[in-house]
Formats: C-alpha cells, sequence, structure tokens
C-alpha cells in the first residue's frame, strides 16, 4: 500500500496545473487538427452520412478564428454562469450561518445509537455547499463520538465518507450540478447540436444513492473500521479542542434564526408549488388521478404546460439562488448576522472571492473544449471509439462498469470533479451517444467513479486538512493513517455504487426529470 501511494502521489505531483494542463492540452489539439488534416482522417456522420472531415486550426484561417473566438469561448461556456449564480445565493446562505447551523442542529438532535448514519447522512447532504462539511461538520464529528465514549477518528472517518465519498448522492441539487450538465451540454452537441442537459440530469439517481451511501457508510463504520480502534484510548476533549460538543449547541438568536429561515422556505416553495402547478391541475398514473385546480395556478409554466420542459425547471438554477437568498436573510435577520444590505452583499461577495482559481482554470478549460469541437476530432474520435465498443460486444452493464472503473482511477491522479469531466467528456460522452446511451447516462456513471476514489485521493484538494484533523487525536496520523482508514470505504462505496448503477440501468429506471437512458437521434432531413 505504501509503494502504491508513493506511485500515486508522484504521479500527481508530477503533473502541472489543472488551468496550465488545459492550456498545454489546447495547444496538442491545435497540432492534432494539423496533423489529422494531413492524414486525410474522415469519417461518415452516423445521422447524416455527410462526411467529417477535421478542421485544421494550424492555420490562417484557424489563427484568426482562435484570436477572435477567446473571449466568447470564455463568456459563453455553458458551466460558467450557472456557477458563479448559484454561488451568489448560496454565499448568502453561509455566510449568514443558516447552512452551519442546519448541520450542527441536524447532527446534535440524533439519538446516539444512530449517530454515525446521521453523519454520513449530514455528509452527503452538506456537499451541496461547498467545503461547509470540510472544515465543519468533519471537526464536528469527532467531538460528537468523543461524548459517546468513541473514538474522534471514527466519526471524522464516518463525516468524511458520506462528504468526500458521497459527492454524487444527495436530496437536493447542488452547485456541481449545472457545472457538470454544463459541461455535459457542450460534449453532447459535439454530435447533437441542439441537445440540453438539465441540472436535475442525475436527481433521481442521486435520491436514491443517498439512503445507500448512508447504509454503506454506517456498515463500513462500524464493522470495519470501529475494530481497528477497539483498543485504542478516547482522548479528552480537553487535550484536544478544550471545546465540548454542548458548545455547538444553536443559541437562542440562531434558534430564532432557524424559525424565520423556514417560515420563509415554506412560504417560497408553496409559490414555486403554485407557479409549477399547471393551470388546468395535474394528472397522475397516466390520468387515472386527476388533481384539483389551483386558481391562479402555472405561471412559471409556458403555453405548453409541461413541467419538465418549463421555464421553471430551465431556470432552476435561478431558484437555486432566491432559496439561498431568502433563506440566507431571513435568518441572518433572526439571528442578528445580517444588519443591512450590506451584509448580504458581503456574503455575496465572499462567495465570488473564493472563486479566482476557478475562473482562470474555467478560461483554459473553454479554450479547449471550443479547439476541440472546432476541430471535429471529438466527433471523428467517438465514431472511432464507437465502433471499436461495438467489435468488443460488451453489454451495457458491463461496458459502463469500466467507464467507472476508468474514471475511478483518472480521480487518484486528478481530484477535481470538474476538471476531469471537462477533459473526459468531449470524449466519452459522443462516443456513448453513438452507441446509443445518453448523456446523462454517461454523466452519472462518472459521477459515481469520480465520487468512490475522492477519500483517498492525495490529489483531492481536502486531503491535507483531514490529515491535520486527524493528527489532532492521533499526532504520529499521516497519509498512510487516512488512507488505511478510507479505503474500506472506498472499496465498499465502489462495489455497492456500481451494483446500484448495475441494477437502474437493467431495470430501464430515468435518472432524472426527461433523462433518459438512450439516446435516439434525430432523423435526418430529406434532401
Amino acid at each position: 500500500m505504501d509503494r502504491f501511494l508513493t506511485i500515486v502521489e508522484r504521479g500527481g505531483n508530477a503533473l502541472p496545473h489543472p488551468a496550465t494542463l488545459f492550456a498545454l492540452l489546447a495547444l496538442a489539439v491545435v497540432v492534432m487538427s494539423w496533423l489529422a488534416s494531413m492524414a486525410g482522417l474522415s469519417v461518415a456522420h452516423p445521422s447524416t452520412g455527410s462526411l467529417v472531415e477535421p478542421v485544421n486550426l494550424l492555420s490562417i484561417d484557424g489563427l484568426h478564428r482562435m484570436l477572435t473566438g477567446a473571449v466568447t469561448n470564455f463568456t459563453g461556456f455553458a458551466p460558467l454562469g450557472v456557477v458563479l449564480v448559484a454561488l451568489i445565493g448560496i454565499g448568502v446562505a453561509e455566510h449568514s450561518g443558516l447552512i452551519g447551523a442546519s448541520l450542527r442542529l441536524l447532527v446534535l438532535a440524533a439519538p446516539r445509537f444512530l449517530l454515525t448514519p446521521v453523519l454520513v447522512f449530514a455528509g452527503v447532504m452538506s456537499n451541496m455547499a461547498s467545503e461547509i462539511g470540510y472544515v465543519l461538520l468533519v471537526p464536528l464529528g469527532a467531538l460528537i463520538f468523543i461524548s459517546a465514549g468513541r473514538h474522534p477518528i471514527l466519526g471524522m472517518a464516518a463525516v468524511f465518507a458520506g462528504v468526500s465519498g458521497g459527492y454524487s448522492a444527495n436530496l437536493l441539487i447542488g452547485t456541481i450540478d449545472p457545472l457538470l450538465s454544463g459541461l455535459s451540454q457542450e460534449a453532447a452537441r459535439i454530435v447533437d447540436a441542439d441537445y440540453t442537459v438539465s441540472p436535475l440530469a442525475n436527481w433521481y439517481f442521486m435520491i436514491a444513492s443517498t439512503p445507500v451511501i448512508t447504509l454503506l457508510g454506517w456498515f463500513v463504520t462500524e464493522k470495519i473500521v470501529a475494530p481497528r480502534f477497539a483498543d485504542s484510548a478516547v482522548p479528552s476533549l480537553t487535550l484536544a479542542d478544550g471545546a465540548s460538543p454542548e458548545d455547538q449547541q444553536l443559541s437562542p438568536a440562531e434558534r430564532r434564526g432557524m424559525k424565520y429561515a423556514a417560515v420563509t422556505l415554506l412560504v417560497f416553495t408553496a409559490l414555486v408549488f403554485w407557479g409549477g402547478y399547471p393551470a388546468a391541475g395535474a394528472s397522475l398514473f397516466d390520468g387515472a388521478l386527476q388533481l384539483p385546480q389551483i386558481p391562479g395556478s402555472g405561471f412559471l409554466l409556458d403555453e405548453r404546460q409541461d413541467v419538465l420542459r418549463s421555464p421553471l425547471l430551465s431556470g432552476v438554477v435561478v431558484i437555486i439562488f432566491l432559496y439561498g437568498v431568502l433563506a440566507g436573510i431571513a435568518f441572518g435577520v433572526g439571528a442578528g448576522t445580517i444588519k443591512s444590505d450590506s451584509d448580504v452583499i458581503k456574503g455575496m461577495s465572499a462567495s465570488m472571492a473564493t472563486l479566482g482559481g476557478y475562473l482562470v482554470l474555467v478560461f483554459f478549460a473553454a479554450q479547449f473544449v471550443a479547439f476541440f469541437n472546432w476541430t471535429q476530432l471529438g466527433l471523428i474520435f467517438a465514431v472511432e471509439g464507437a465502433d471499436f465498443l461495438k467489435a468488443l460486444g460488451l453489454p451495457t452493464i458491463p461496458l459502463f462498469i469500466c467507464f467507472i472503473l476508468l474514471t475511478a482511477v483518472v480521480n487518484l491522479f486528478m481530484g477535481s470533479a470538474s476538471a476531469k469531466w471537462a477533459l473526459m467528456a468531449p470524449v466519452f460522452i459522443p462516443m456513448f451517444m453513438l452507441l446509443g446511451y445518453s448523456p446523462e447516462m454517461t454523466q452519472v456513471a462518472y459521477r459515481v467513479g469520480d465520487s468512490v476514489t475522492n477519500i483517498i485521493s492525495p490529489m483531492m484538494s481536502y486531503f491535507a486538512l483531514i490529515i491535520a484533523f486527524f493528527q489532532r487525536y492521533e499526532p504520529k496520523a499521516g497519509i498512510g493513517t487516512l488512507v488505511a482508514t478510507m479505503l474500506p470505504y472506498s472499496m465498499v462505496f465502489l462495489i455497492g455504487w456500481s451494483a446500484m448503477f448495475g441494477l437502474w440501468i437493467w431495470l430501464e429506471l430515468p435518472i432524472g426529470p426527461d433523462s433518459p437512458l438512450h439516446y435516439i437521434p434525430a432523423a435526418p432531413v430529406a434532401g
């Protein structure tokens, strides 16, 4: 294991910064377009039958296109706007203290025998709010377990497994969903220029994954990890942190803020439901059950009154923004953490201040994706790759299990989910589309593989922080301690989640609203 980790660490450190990597890849695409053009590569488009040839960017026309398109490549990059809008709203909720108070209330209200599953579940739910689970919930898990007379590393491991290993399971939509769906949409349009991938593309699968990851995390903590600490002394709270879990209880002001936020969320949810309820009434079970009409409803739907294709779902990122802003302001007013509009803007600005590195990364990623699309190399590789996979004759489930394993291995060397997907989506989404599998299905397989090895990847951005938390209670703990503790979670999550994915596909269940498993290309236009 030590030799393997050494190889992983050296391989990961040898990689350049992700922004640099995308800049180099963009340059490589330019060179590849010239080589492919000189070699005369071409394929027949699977839908139209027309000849697809590579576009040489290493030419006068190509140079002009790269120079004039750099800014619009960046500003028009699909994930950029949706991530910024969603983070502004969540920034208010986080800055006001609402998210932290909600997680503390969830964990501290749980009975002792349910502490482990509640910690895993809280970890899973926290990943909708960026780093809050790592910086708040992981150390809180240690305090909770000490109060129950158990080793603190068990509590931290359970939370970390939920936050990072269960990164793609949640009952709600987070900022990663519009980000990944935007990248998937860009890649899908290599094959189908009008294809749209919703931020809700994997929601049903995510909801079902949440109890699965919670139960698997509970099992691993109690049956595999806990016995390793059975003979270890439980450290004193005063020696470790000088605080007790009771200090984490909500103050009267925070409780008042929670009441204000709850009322606000109920009112806003009722408003959204009213606007999204069809004006003619809704029907269930293929029309067998007709629900009553609601006066004035349907104002968030278009003339078709189709919820799945409505402005409501198309604008779900703005809905997330409004939920975060309204609930954050309500909590802040009640708790006294927001006293003026300046505090609200400060919360929004704080979330934006963390995105400097992301914006730089997006600039180079956008150029790489645009260059890749312009050259038509993605479509050429997809057609050739689809032909190769067809020749292998692998059934659907084994094929996607192989893709999950590939993603899990790549994640050990490249930690950013969005950076990896920006690299992999333009190749694998068109490839699987040409085999008849939808971008939504490919995306959810990627998310499973990307999540399960987060907890053992030295490239994960919070890996060093978790080691520091471990060292509070085990001063000699290092990377080996962390990986040895978390490896059972990674293996069980990989097996259990892959089995769930295979069962899901076998049952032909939808993975999200209006998100089919299979891709059926539009019929070519005659003439």
